[in-house]
């Protein structure tokens, strides 16, 4: 596992924050997950050695937490809340706009490797449902024709990239 020099030094800072190494479980998981993007299965045993403990002690922890990722995914991160205010406000006709925008399916990385959709838990706006996440900005009130002119927005900004 290839990680950036500097986060190996916040990764052996933060471990001595914690008198029971243990704990610092969640904060390395993070800290790759942020380097490389998502938590590949090396990291599983190289945390597990850095904390000494048995790797499926980190697996527990990297399985039962949804906000870490097993595998790449694109470069843009679209998530469409699904709870019940943004269901009941079309948040299913959101998400299956973004997924034909994309030619794309929750949780794949689209052709293009530009985004991957997925759906989520509350995104705390339900009075402006339905809400979209894209990276880290909220976007609120997302029915099908505005999540069509942030899907066009994406793509021209990915074409000006090129």
């Amino acid at each position: 596992m290839k990680l950036k020099p500097e986060t190996e030094v916040r990764i052996d800072e933060v471990i001595t924050h914690y008198p029971v190494k243990r704990s610092a479980t969640l904060p390395l998981l993070h800290l790759i997950q942020e380097d490389i993007g998502y938590i590949p299965d090396e990291a599983i045993p190289w945390i597990a050695a850095k904390l000494e403990l048995q790797p499926i002690n980190v697996y527990e922890v990297v399985t039962f937490y949804p906000m870490f990722r097993r595998k790449p995914i694109g470069r843009r991160h679209i998530k469409v809340c699904r709870t019940l205010s943004c269901a009941l406000q079309g948040g299913y006709k959101t998400c299956a706009a973004l997924e034909k925008e994309f030619n794309t399916h929750l949780g794949e990385v689209s052709p293009d490797g530009e985004v991957t959709i997925d759906f989520v838990e509350c995104l705390a706006s339900c009075g402006t449902a339905p809400v979209v996440m894209i990276d880290d900005e909220l976007h609120v009130q997302v029915d099908v024709a505005k999540a069509k002119q942030l899907a066009d927005q994406i793509k021209a900004d990915a074409t000006r990239r090129a």
